[in-house]
């Protein structure tokens, strides 16, 4: 599940400019609300202003409007979880959660916890994307991730994270994030990323995938299949002592080839005991000096789209949309610093 940086001009939130600011006080719905009042769409900076340019995203963007746009549908109550199964601090506590100062640096018993944890929020996943079918609803994907992470004796860690009603997120199409489970059924054509984050022994592990829902169009099958690549060049760059900026230039290099815009107001970060803590994880090009360290634990989740980069959110203070309504996908690991490298964590 991606944190937020401050939206458009990032002002006050977790970065001003190039320095982070945590915040342990501020409500999730200050963190992720902001007006983009009625701007122009704008391409990214970083594509190339030529006419040839202009007229293919131009195009890109009638050839969405063929698509149905994202409504909210119905949400369905809280669902319950078992009074023996440990829950996250933040769940009983009057204190809003925000990004913990610090990073998640573990011992043996630890790493262990993480593998773990990380383990079961692969198999969920993967379960999770079996259900995957034209006239499956999200809510119906939420009630089966929910049930498969309680009988498993983990809490599911977005229900009740800053007032997040569901069990798992689910983004369709054009959502880049955070989309409420809800009682829209899924249609021949569709997106969808499925964000699992499981609460286990007092460790978090977080990950998600983009499905194809039926018969997929290649325009959309290449952005999944491009932000699959970007997740996977940027992991391979980690290592001990190396920035975290690379991995952004990565991720942003790769997404250039296939004039992609890259999201940049939602970021990976630090996980393991804490569900976001340091560091800030950004995906596009930036000057962050921080290196990594041996036995981090830390996700890396692109989100890259077709059209404008520029996020909208709804009503509902967590679903992010973009402001053109095109394409968007995201892929996400939880990742270990090795002394070879990383480790993935979040896979079966």
């Amino acid at each position: 599940m991606a944190a937020a940086l401050s939206m458009q001009p990032r002002i006050i939130s977790t970065l001003i400019g190039d320095r982070f600011l945590y915040s342990t006080t501020q409500p999730l719905h200050q963190l992720f609300s902001y007006n983009l009042g009625r701007q122009r769409v704008s391409m990214q900076t970083s594509r190339t202003l030529s006419g040839l340019t202009n007229f293919l995203f131009n195009r890109r963007n009638l050839d969405e409007k063929k698509r149905k746009k994202l409504r909210p549908g119905k949400v369905s109550p809280y669902r319950s979880v078992p009074d023996h199964i440990l829950r996250p601090p933040y769940v009983n506590s009057r204190q809003p959660p925000g990004i913990a100062s610090g990073p998640e640096v573990h011992d043996e018993k630890g790493i262990e916890c993480m593998r773990a944890s990380g383990r079961l929020a692969a198999q969920v996943l993967e379960y999770a994307g079996t259900l995957v079918k034209p006239g499956v609803t999200t809510d119906e994907i939420d009630q089966a991730v929910h049930q498969m992470i309680i009988d498993n004796g983990a809490y599911p860690s977005p229900l009740g994270y800053g007032g997040f009603p569901k069990s798992v997120c689910t983004s369709v199409n054009e959502c880049i994030c955070h989309g409420i489970p809800d009682s829209r059924p899924l249609e021949d054509g569709d997106i969808i990323n499925i964000d699992v984050t499981v609460y286990l022994n007092g460790y978090h592990g977080d990950t998600s995938t983009t499905f194809f829902c039926g018969d997929v169009d290649d325009e959309a099958r290449n952005l999944v299949k491009v932000t699959k690549e970007c997740l996977d060049k940027a992991i391979s760059v980690c290592a001990p002592g190396v920035e975290y900026r690379k991995i952004g230039k990565t991720i942003h290099d790769h997404a250039d080839k296939y004039r992609y815009g890259v999201v940049q107001q939602f970021v990976g970060h630090g996980v393991g005991r804490v569900f976001h803590s340091d560091p800030v994880v950004l995906h596009y090009r930036n000057k962050d000096g921080g290196r990594m360290m041996l036995n981090q634990t830390f996700t890396i989740e692109p989100m890259l789209t077709i059209g404008s980069i520029n996020p909208v959110m709804w009503n509902d203070d967590w679903t992010v949309v973009t402001q053109d309504g095109s394409l968007s996908a995201q892929f996400e690991h939880t990742i270990l610093i090795t002394q070879d490298g990383a480790e993935i964590l979040t896979q079966c």
